[in-house]
């Protein structure tokens, strides 16, 4: 990565209370370098428009408010740097948004492969249905040389990341808060994971709290690095509906995987369908709406040996026959009971253990805790 000698300089507008990426923006599009605006008065810095007085003076007087090599101190810490707007490693598609951010903190490596990226997002309490699905097509897609992006939070976010990571693909977490915190918690080995098979990223300083105000902000910068967004189980008021929206604005696609009709879970997918985002019902739905799109992307180069099949073809159950056949078409994503496979199978609780056994071996299907079986 170059070395930026006005790097300190993004770091501090950055760190300026309230500036935020779209009064940056402005500023430096009057400007043109973040040394001028530091080096601006009260009164050249009041010609651009929303930077009123009480503005105008916080970047006058940063001084006062912003540590700068203390935070490079932390950066440098915390096994992280910085890009900022000025850097070819920025996120070329990020750069192109209404607001993008100033300035990313990042850990792990941000690569020109990521162009091709694509976001998943969806509830923090996803169904057994939701998170397997979200795993599949992270899997699927990585395979395909996507980079997958979401925000790491519980739930759908860290299904889409661990179907990437799965099959060795791209993934890159963007975080609402500081790069320095874990957030939630349980994820400190899926973040170490991502940063060793992409990268973190936050706009937000060295210790951020993941306040909830951030997280429409975190939004922005997920669909902005991404060439769509797919939604995966969205509530009536879930903030993938927020991402879908700056997906929007953005002119970036937006998928949706309709869920079961009775769900709370399912209300945000249903609508985004209804408004017209594209319905998944594999991984070829979303494939077919990019492609002319990934044409010509550099990098990315597909992981999947059977590249030259269509995702239906590949995921063409194989040729079973007798019991494997009648008890492998019983299941579904949905988990079910052993007993209530053999009821239905009409067959031994001996014979549907072992035929279950083969299943699971030839990694068709998965056992869960109580004695229940799905569909992988």
């Amino acid at each position: 990565m170059k070395k930026d000698k006005s790097k300190d300089c993004w770091v501090v507008l950055n760190l300026i209370p309230g500036i935020g990426a779209l009064r940056i923006k402005k500023l430096l599009e009057y400007f043109k370098s973040p040394e001028r605006i530091l080096n601006a008065s009260v009164k050249e810095l009041q010609k651009v428009e929303g930077i009123g007085r009480e503005f105008a003076g916080r970047i006058t007087r940063w001084r006062e408010t912003v540590d700068v090599k203390r935070e490079l101190e932390l950066v440098e810490k915390y096994g992280a740097y910085v890009l900022n707007l000025d850097d070819e490693e920025y996120p070329c598609r990020l750069r192109e948004i209404y607001d993008p951010p100033a300035v990313l903190y990042v850990k792990g490596e941000v690569s020109a492969n990521d162009e091709k990226a694509i976001a998943i997002v969806g509830t923090r309490y996803p169904s057994f249905y939701g998170r397997m699905i979200t795993e599949d097509l992270g899997k699927k897609l990585a395979m395909r040389g996507f980079t997958i992006v979401s925000g790491m939070a519980r739930g759908i976010d860290s299904a889409a990341h661990r179907g990437a990571l799965a099959v060795k693909g791209r993934t890159i977490a963007v975080l609402g808060c500081g790069i320095d915190t874990v957030y939630p918690p349980e994820n400190a080995r899926l973040m170490k994971e991502i940063i060793s098979s992409g990268a973190v990223l936050s706009e937000f300083p060295i210790g951020a709290k993941p306040d909830r105000e951030n997280f429409p902000r975190r939004n922005r910068i997920i669909s902005g690095l991404s060439l769509g967004v797919i939604v995966v189980e969205a509530a009536k008021n879930s903030g993938s509906l927020i991402t879908a929206g700056f997906a929007l604005e953005q002119g970036r696609e937006v998928f949706a995987v309709p869920g079961k009709v009775d769900s709370p879970k399912s209300y945000g997918t249903h609508r985004l369908i209804k408004e017209g985002a594209k319905l998944v019902q594999d991984v070829d739905d979303i494939l077919e709406e990019l492609s002319m799109q990934v044409r010509g992307l550099g990098g990315g180069k597909s992981q999947d040996p059977k590249n030259g099949m269509s995702a239906r073809q590949q995921t063409d159950v194989p040729h079973l026959k007798g019991e494997e056949e009648k008890v492998y078409e019983l299941l579904s994503s949905d988990p079910r009971h052993i007993d209530v496979i053999c009821s239905e199978a009409n067959l031994p609780v001996s014979k549907v253990s072992s035929t279950l056994v083969m299943l699971e071996v030839k990694g068709l299907i998965r056992q869960l805790p109580g004695k229940q079986f799905a569909k992988k």
